[in-house]
Parts: C-alpha cells; sequence; structure tokens
C-alpha cells in the first residue's frame, strides 16, 4: 500500500470541487485544465498533482464561476490548485530535511546570501587577495585579480551539480506519481513546448489573466513572466560564453561592452531586473487566491533572481571601480542563495509545469488520433461572458 502523502489531505475537496468543474463544464474552453479534468474518471493524489501543475493561476475560471463564493458550493479552482501545487514542491523535494531549511521565504534568502558572500571573502583570503574586496591596489583589475578563476569555477561548478541532481531527483518522483507521458512522438513535444515558450495557458480564454485584479484582465503578468524567463536564458547563454571564450579560446574576462557574453548577461540581467521587479509589484496587489505558503515561495524565488540580477548590473556598470571587489563578492553570494533555494521553491515549476504541459499535449494528440478533434480539447480561445454571481 502506498505512503500517504501531503497531497492525499487535499484531495476529498479537490474530488469535490472537480465533479463540480465536470457537471457544469462552462470553463473547458479556457485552458488545458479543464479538458484534462474530464478524462478522468477518478481523481486521485497523482491527478491532482498534474492538474495544479498545469493551471497557470490565470484565475480566468473564478472570475467566470457561478459556483465561486458567496456561493455555497465554494469553488475556488485557484486556490485549489495553489494548495496542491505548493504540496507537490514539497513532496517531492530531495532530500526533503533540505527544503525545510531552505523555504524560510526572504530570511533564508538573505541568510544564504550573507553566507555564500563570506565564503567567497574567505576564499580571497586563503588567496591572499582579501585587500582586493574592500581596498583594491593598481593591480587589482579584473574579477580573477579578486577570486582566482579555480576558486571561482569549482564552488560554481558544484552548486550546477546539486541543483540540476536535486531537480532531476523530484522530477522522476513528480513524473512516477502523476503519471506522466513517458513516449511523446515529435509533435507532441513540439505543440507542448510551443505552449511552454509562449504561455498560451496563461492567456486564460483569450483575455489574458485576471491579475492582479479580478475585475479585468491584463497581459502585464504574462509579459513580467517572459521579461523574467527570457532574461535568465539570456544570462545562461552569457556565462556559457564566457567559460567557452576563458576555456577554450583562451581569452580571459574582461570583455568590453559590445562583446557578445556582456551583451547577453546586460539583456538577461535587465529582463530579469525588469521581470521580477513587476511581478513582485502584482503580487503585492493580488486577489488573495493563492496559499499562503506558496506566495511565501514565489516572493522568496523573485527576491532571489531580483537580487542576482540587479547586483550583476551593477557589477558590470562598476567593473572599473574601487567597488568591484565587494561588488563581486555580493553577487557570488546572490548566486549561492539562488541556486541553493531554487530546488525547493518556484523555480521547479518550470520543470514540472513543462512535465504537465507535455502530458495534455499527448493526451489531446490521442484524443484527435482516436476520432479527430475532441470535445475535451481546448476551443479556440474566446471565453463566454462571465456567469459569476455578484
Amino acid at each position: 500500500m502506498a505512503e500517504p502523502t501531503s497531497i492525499d489531505g487535499l484531495l476529498a475537496e479537490g474530488q469535490r470541487q472537480i465533479a463540480i468543474c465536470n457537471g457544469c463544464r462552462y470553463c473547458e474552453g479556457y485552458c488545458a485544465v479543464f479538458p484534462a479534468m474530464e478524462r478522468l474518471p477518478v481523481v486521485g493524489a497523482g491527478d491532482l498533482t498534474y492538474l495544479a501543475n498545469l493551471c497557470h493561476d490565470c484565475r480566468a475560471c473564478y472570475q467566470a464561476c457561478m459556483y465561486a463564493p458567496p456561493h455555497p458550493f465554494g469553488v475556488e479552482i485557484p486556490k485549489l490548485m495553489s494548495e496542491a501545487r505548493e504540496r507537490s514542491y514539497s513532496e517531492f523535494a530531495r532530500p526533503r530535511w533540505f527544503a525545510r531549511w531552505f523555504t524560510a521565504g526572504p530570511r533564508a534568502v538573505a541568510a544564504l546570501t550573507l553566507a555564500g558572500a563570506l565564503v567567497f571573502a574567505f576564499l580571497a583570503w586563503a588567496a591572499g587577495r582579501a585587500r582586493g574586496i574592500f581596498a583594491p591596489t593598481e593591480s587589482t583589475r579584473t574579477f580573477f585579480d579578486v577570486i582566482p578563476y579555480g576558486l571561482m569555477l569549482v564552488p560554481s561548478l558544484l552548486l550546477t551539480a546539486f541543483l540540476l541532481a536535486v531537480i532531476v531527483w523530484g522530477f522522476i518522483d513528480f513524473q512516477r506519481a502523476s503519471r506522466g507521458a513517458s513516449h511523446l512522438g515529435a509533435r507532441v513535444w513540439l505543440s507542448g513546448l510551443a505552449e511552454v515558450a509562449t504561455l498560451r495557458w496563461m492567456r486564460g480564454g483569450g483575455d489574458d489573466c485576471y491579475y492582479p485584479a479580478i475585475e479585468r484582465s491584463s497581459p502585464l503578468r504574462r509579459r513580467f513572466h517572459h521579461l523574467t524567463a527570457y532574461g535568465f536564458l539570456a544570462a545562461l547563454v552569457s556565462t556559457s560564453l564566457a567559460s567557452f571564450y576563458h576555456n577554450v579560446l583562451d581569452l580571459p574576462a574582461p570583455y568590453p561592452v559590445l562583446h557578445p557574453v556582456v551583451l547577453f548577461g546586460l539583456v538577461g540581467g535587465i529582463g530579469m531586473t525588469v521581470g521580477t521587479t513587476g511581478l513582485l509589484w502584482l503580487k503585492a496587489r493580488a486577489a488573495p487566491l493563492q496559499a499562503r505558503r506558496e506566495a511565501l515561495l514565489n516572493s522568496s524565488f523573485l527576491v532571489s533572481l531580483n537580487l542576482a540580477s540587479t547586483s550583476g548590473l551593477f557589477l558590470l556598470a562598476l567593473r572599473d571601480t574601487p567597488a568591484m571587489g565587494a561588488l563581486l563578492v555580493l553577487h557570488l553570494g546572490t548566486i549561492v542563495a539562488l541556486y541553493v533555494t531554487a530546488p525547493y521553491g518556484k523555480f521547479v515549476h518550470i520543470v514540472y509545469r513543462t512535465a504537465a504541459v507535455l502530458r495534455s499535449a499527448a493526451e489531446r494528440a490521442a484524443d484527435e488520433a482516436a476520432g479527430g478533434r475532441s470535445a475535451r480539447e481546448p476551443a479556440a480561445l474566446g471565453r463566454p461572458a462571465s456567469t459569476r454571481l455578484p
């Protein structure tokens, strides 16, 4: 007999609300979640995990629902999915006792940033270059004059290996529990990844998110999300290019402003800073339809990413000044905090949501193969008027 999971505690309420949704079917054209609900004759804990990570929290269903509070049925799909999503982050965090340390909100981010900065300051001291942090001389011209390349590279590789190992471990367990699709054709991969890349299901019924205000739709959340995600990818490209130039072409930093390494870093940093600032601004004004724990994890991740990108931009702007050493140590501290907390918070939604969208794409492809366009296929985006009671 399978061990009970934290998501099992939500199962009875989830089954109740999903049964009402399947009886109504008013929202089936809004997103992939409602057709996926209809494919489930019996909803188990793994199914609820799948649906929760397929949900993009656009809140169009809540805005339209005639059974939302104050109706006695009390259907609140965004909040139900948020609670299940947060529990899935905890359920599949590996090892779990690490998660208790690193999910204490902005306090954990601040403590880890300080600890990371102190570690790199110690490494600079051990290399006999501590003076480069606060009192640089004329010979302190590059990052590696403060912290030698090897002492910067090895901790970075260890952190990256830790991040990837924990995420892959959790993903395997998530995929097993949610019965994710294992054999995907090229068409499913293409359509699923296109939906992820364009955030198709964040558009709700075509009017974009009802976020932060539940009374009117807005594209701001989707646009800030794009800036954050693609800014992060641009920063990864910058880091990879820097490694290529240093290790393969034997051309170490610093690079001029118009160098590809700097340009990708600059675009990525600006994108992440603007995107995360905008998302935090929206979050502070959003209707309280999110589980408190998930809201805390989201804010922590956004703050951590914002600190890393903003400190990186300051480091780039002031790299030729006496502040370079101190800013370098601080920036590396923010990277430590980001990498250590990422597998236990909002960052993992990138992996779990991609797996859920791919399963949805596979199910829709199977429906089509069985009999043409299924009634369960989300309709062309377009939403009827709200039926919600005042």
